[in-house]
């Protein structure tokens, strides 16, 4: 079965949300063909025509013996979750605000606060991540180690 180009395009569209959900890791061009049921001419031409329109990149490599390419999405979507919660996005002054204005960022409480907020929550998880790796158990003796330069460093 031949595809005609209105199927083509909507079959572009399928496949370059699917390369950009992968994210950064990319995903096999055969894996996404199983995964969209396509045959691999129709993948492959679906392929090509994304990366002339510079929206993937094709890397070729060995996978489990065979040549095939893996697909990344040259752009991929900005994370906005680091400024979902900011007080500009809802601020009733948000029009009036300016760094010379009446109302400024480098004067703003609000913006303050959250700032602090978020400050202090990204220093908890830096924390609790620090705490999470230091409690995994060491191996090849470095426990014994670190534990006879404690007591070394108390008795002196």
């Amino acid at each position: 079965m031949t595809l005609n180009e209105a199927q083509i395009e909507d079959l572009t569209g399928k496949v370059f949300r699917t390369i950009v959900s992968n994210g950064k890791d990319g995903i096999l061009q055969s894996e996404l063909w199983k995964e969209l049921d396509l045959t691999s001419r129709d993948g492959s031409r679906v392929a090509i025509r994304l990366e002339r329109r510079s929206l993937i990149r094709r890397k070729k490599m060995l996978e489990n013996g065979r040549w095939t390419y893996k697909l990344f999405a040259t752009k991929l979507p900005i994370d906005t979750s680091s400024v979902e919660n900011a007080p500009c996005l809802t601020c009733q002054y948000e029009h009036m605000c300016s760094l010379e204005g009446s109302y400024s960022p480098i004067t703003c409480g609000l913006l303050e606060k959250w700032l602090l907020v978020s400050l202090d929550l990204a220093d908890q998880k830096r924390q609790m991540a620090a705490a999470a790796s230091s409690q995994q158990p060491k191996g090849n003796g470095e426990e014994e180690a670190s534990s006879s330069s404690s007591l070394a460093t108390t008795t002196t």
